[in-house]
């Protein structure tokens, strides 16, 4: 099993910046390479994909929206994954949600992997 808990969501203005974190754990999450990510949802919208990281070999994967604006990235040694983000818009507001999935090959489906609570990050203008 994998234990995924996000944390560090808050209200900013438009323009801010703000870094919201992952912090991982469970036997699991040791013996494999994953797929994590970075899912936002705002109420009334579908599900999107905001950026990803495979731990394997460090690649990562943005959705053109957040592309130059976020940044992902992972502490190893602390178990955490980071999104930061930059020039921040309110269209960023929603429910930011860290996945985890061993073969999503990126932003692909994560149905069958893990999930977190979600953090709420609200961008004001």
């Amino acid at each position: 099993q994998v234990h995924l808990v996000e944390f560090g969501g808050d209200s900013v203005q438009a323009g801010g910046s703000l870094r919201v974190s992952c912090a991982a754990s469970g036997d699991d999450y040791y013996k494999h390479y994953w797929f994590l990510a970075w899912f936002r949802q705002a109420p009334g919208k579908e599900r999107e994909g905001v950026a990803a990281l495979y731990t394997g070999d460090g690649t990562t994967y943005y959705a053109d929206s957040v592309k130059g604006r976020f940044t992902i990235s992972r502490i190893k040694a602390e178990d955490t994954l980071h999104l930061q983000m930059d020039s921040l818009k309110v269209e960023d507001t929603a429910m930011y949600y860290c996945a985890a999935a061993r073969f999503a090959g990126g932003l692909g489906t994560f149905e069958n992997g893990y999930w977190g609570q979600g953090t709420q990050v609200t961008v004001s203008s």
